[in-house]
């Protein structure tokens, strides 16, 4: 039976400030007694549906009918007080463009770029974990392991992808973090996105000329190629750099996090080596990476969804941390099992807007557990878990500071 919209209960959401893993209490309620609902968030104007259970939230990210392109231009109701991707970006656009744009950008990402990645990732690692030690032998106090390691180590390997200088990676990292975080405000993000989308201009125009292979290269060639605007380009390249540096930096910190905290499960870790990749699929579904929602998409024509019927030219949000929970796919979703051997989640989302990345964020996170507890096979926490400082503002959720010692 189809419910009808027109009485339906508008929520307000204001997503609140987080610490470590707890679950918004919003969200959880909703999947469990409003699984599709309507809300209002904290910035743009009127309502927009936000769907919870997994198998309406597959449904809206694979049906053609709920557009992406749709909602440039539109003040949707959301979370920041601005859009994250740039006109035209591929995060903004829906099939045939969104296939031509992704068709390219999977090029960087191949089984032998990532073998040829992971080469290198390895040195990186090597390098940090040895600066780590030397600054805890030299101080004898704790070490962040945010400064040390979390932020450096994704940072470095998309300046390896996309073949940004490293004596750019601050400017790379300062731009990052002002337009993903929900605080810095609409002037600054945006002024970070122009300076960003300048640097990339700049890099595409260097590899037209003198041609390499990274991820800038094979942009400039597809903008040669008329495969890609530049405009298209360069916000790919933004995006990805958005997506790879900053949302591993707070991920794989969040997996330490999670396995410092759940004693049993590093134990179990530590004694079955060969349960990395399983346990990395286990973390990845159970963190909630992010604060609320990412991009809505728009209706394009009346759809029943869960037994709701969303008009057409609504906007709709789908949430993948609560289809991660679904119970009625996830038996005893609310546990961290690393064991956990049926384990389909959608943290790297579904259908088209698939993120291109996923292999490369895998790739990071595996290798940042196996080399940080393979080196430091005493690694706890330095202080108490009440002590530690989350960020504040953040779309993307994660610590200010992980002091740790061995």
């Amino acid at each position: 039976m189809t419910t009808s919209t027109d009485t339906a209960e508008v929520h307000f959401w204001a997503p609140p400030d987080l610490p470590g893993l707890a679950f918004d209490p919003t969200l959880y309620r909703l999947l469990h007694e409003d699984p599709v609902a309507r809300v209002r968030l904290p910035n743009g104007t009127g309502h927009a549906w936000l769907v919870t259970r997994y198998e309406e939230v597959k449904f809206v990210s694979a049906d053609p009918r709920f557009s992406r392109e749709a909602v440039w231009g539109r003040d949707v109701t959301r979370v920041a007080p601005h859009f994250i991707p740039m006109e035209g970006a591929l995060g903004f656009a829906d099939p045939p463009d969104h296939t031509r744009m992704r068709r390219v950008v999977a090029k960087a990402f191949t089984a032998r770029a990532m073998r040829r990645l992971r080469e290198r990732a390895q040195q990186v690692m090597d390098g940090l974990l040895d600066a780590m030690a030397a600054e805890r032998a030299r101080h004898g106090g704790p070490v962040d392991l945010m400064a040390g390691l979390n932020r450096p180590f994704p940072l470095a390997m998309m300046g390896e992808l996309m073949g940004i200088p490293e004596a750019d990676l601050h400017l790379v990292a300062h731009w990052t973090d002002t337009i993903i975080s929900a605080g810095a405000g609409r002037e600054a993000s945006e002024r970070a996105k122009e300076e960003f989308a300048e640097y990339f201009t700049e890099l595409l125009g260097c590899r037209r000329l003198e041609p390499r292979d990274d991820l800038a290269g094979v942009l400039a060639e597809a903008v040669q190629e008329e495969t890609l605007t530049l405009k298209e380009a360069v916000g790919l390249a933004v995006l990805i750099q958005l997506g790879g540096g900053h949302a591993v930096r707070n991920n794989s910190a969040n997996m330490v996090f999670a396995l410092l905290t759940h004693p049993d499960q590093l134990a179990r870790l530590r004694a079955e080596p060969a349960l990395l990749p399983r346990a990395v699929e286990e973390l990845l579904r159970y963190i909630p990476h992010r604060n609320a929602v990412g991009l809505s998409r728009i209706a394009l024509a009346d759809v029943e969804v869960g037994g709701v019927l969303i008009p057409a030219g609504d906007p709709v949000y789908v949430s993948y941390l609560t289809a991660n929970r679904d119970p009625s796919v996830f038996a005893d979703p609310d546990r961290l099992d690393l064991g956990r051997e049926d384990n389909p989640h959608v943290s790297f989302g579904h259908g088209a807007h698939y993120c291109p990345g996923a292999s490369m964020a895998r790739l990071e996170s595996e290798l940042i557990l196996s080399s940080l507890w393979d080196r430091f096979p005493e690694l706890r926490l330095a202080v108490p878990v009440e002590q530690l400082v989350w960020q504040r503002g953040a779309l993307i959720r994660g610590p200010e500071t992980l002091p740790v010692e061995w």
